[in-house]
């Protein structure tokens, strides 16, 4: 009998624990770290922070619920002038990139297309927070940072262990809590948000910088304490990972920054602060070497983002340059000029183009091509499926060359590059075939030619 009720306690206990790891495995936050994009300012070059919850979800933008099995949780955020609200709340996948499915994310932007992604988005979802204008007219304002934005920059998350039960309370508190915009650069500002969040969940593990920050509440210092906080509790399941920006013409964002080290990096402020004021400029520079300010590095550990798949490891330097090498000898033998760079060539062609959707709602570019407008897919779902498969071409090739650059942050696991690199093989296979085909037809009695297959052998 004894032994019997020993069993059964060791079962009970296994339930138990069983049931805690389940709910610890399904549910979590991430404290947000974006890289800075533009020259609009000092403040920039603080980057902007936000708190991704995997438990919690969007009812509407403005009110939250918790998540159904299946669903990937909202990111949550504090932004300046969008429809006087304090924070909205937008699904992970249209907050990175605008649109509702992984599969939609193009291939290669610009900012014509991200515009019309996001606009797209907005019209279906967000028209109750950002109404049109007077004519119907996309409006003005910050609004566009509400999706899309790893368009705009490289974004750091870091990842901890949360509980339903804590889900459910942060919901309670947020849905009752005056939505109201009190948003100020230097006392309430994004970081401020996530700070309060991440610490409602683990209270007094971020803090500001009175020294290195001069007070002000950062996205970096915000990162640099979750990691400290995390090292402390070793216990905690926790990440760390990266959402690369997304290939394309738009200016690539740069490193995050915090105050004091904005300030002593910046040649326009520090400069003249010397020939001012050398005191202050040697009290900045004390501060700076001291906090070591300029030593968080956010990409260190961090591994790739993808929806489909588990965090990987970023591609290794030594299949990074095999792939570069075999890209500059596709390139030189494509027409390109040594070390000449296609994605140049891509934007030119991608800027005449229109944007638009096709039959199942993916993203498709009308380029005109002579007489005629040319339709190109721009996603992998359908970029093999377009019209010209030399523009495909371009694209892939404009997509690799950037995902291969070594400079910044990881932009891609060795999956991904595998992924864009078949899609290109394929592309060039296809194309050769219809081009030797053509070739065929124009000789007076000559047979089709079987289509060749570049990774080897042929097809009937």
């Amino acid at each position: 009998m004894g032994s019997k009720r020993g069993i059964w306690r060791i079962l009970g206990l296994l339930a138990v624990l069983f049931s805690a790891c389940a709910a610890l495995a399904g549910t979590s936050a991430t404290l947000l770290l974006e890289e800075p994009y533009g020259k609009l300012g000092f403040f920039t070059a603080t980057g902007h922070a936000a708190v991704y919850l995997s438990g919690v979800c969007a009812e509407s933008p403005l009110v939250l619920r918790p998540c159904a099995a299946g669903e990937l949780g909202a990111v949550i955020s504090r932004y300046d002038g969008v429809g006087g609200y304090d924070w909205v709340a937008i699904p992970l996948i249209p907050y990175l990139y605008a649109v509702d499915r992984p599969e939609d994310i193009p291939l290669f932007g610009d900012p014509k297309m991200v515009a019309f992604l996001r606009d797209q988005y907005r019209r279906k979802y967000l028209e109750t927070v950002v109404p049109n204008g007077k004519n119907g007219e996309t409006p003005g304002g910050n609004w566009y940072e509400l999706v899309g934005s790893a368009y705009d920059r490289t974004l750091y998350g870091y990842e901890i262990e949360t509980s339903p039960e804590q889900d459910a309370a942060l919901i309670r508190k947020l849905n009752k809590s005056p939505n109201r915009s009190h948003f100020h650069t230097v006392s309430n500002n994004c970081a401020d948000f996530a700070k309060d969040i991440i610490n409602f969940y683990y209270p007094k593990a971020l803090h500001r910088s009175v020294i290195a920050d001069m007070g002000i509440t950062t996205p970096k210092q915000m990162a640099k304490t979750f990691v400290k906080f995390t090292a402390r509790h070793p216990y905690l399941e926790t990440s760390r990972f990266v959402v690369p920006q997304v290939p394309g013409t738009s200016p690539r964002s740069f490193a995050v920054h915090g105050v004091v080290e904005s300030f002593f990096k910046s040649k326009k402020y520090i400069v003249p602060s010397v020939v001012a004021s050398p005191i202050f400029a040697g009290c900045v520079a004390a501060v700076y070497v001291g906090t070591g300010a300029g030593h968080f590095d956010p990409s260190r550990g961090a591994l790739m983002f993808e929806f489909s798949r588990d965090l990987e490891a970023p591609l290794g330097a030594e299949d990074r340059r095999a792939y570069q090498n075999e890209l500059r000898h596709m390139l030189e033998a494509d027409g390109h000029a040594k070390g000449g760079r296609v994605e140049k060539d891509w934007a030119r062609l991608q800027g005449s183009a229109v944007p638009e959707l096709d039959s199942e709602g993916r993203l498709i570019l009308q380029i005109r091509s002579g007489e005629r407008v040319v339709e190109v897919g721009v996603t992998a779902e359908n970029v093999l499926s377009t019209a010209s498969l030399e523009m495909a071409r371009q694209l892939l090739m404009a997509r690799l060359q950037e995902e291969l650059r070594h400079r910044g942050a990881p932009k891609a696991s060795g999956n991904d590059v595998a992924r864009d690199w078949e899609l290109l093989r394929e592309a060039m296979s296809a194309d050769r075939a219809d081009e030797i085909v053509a070739q065929a037809s124009r000789r007076p009695g000559s047979a089709i030619l079987p289509r060749v297959d570049l990774a080897g052998g042929n097809q009937p």
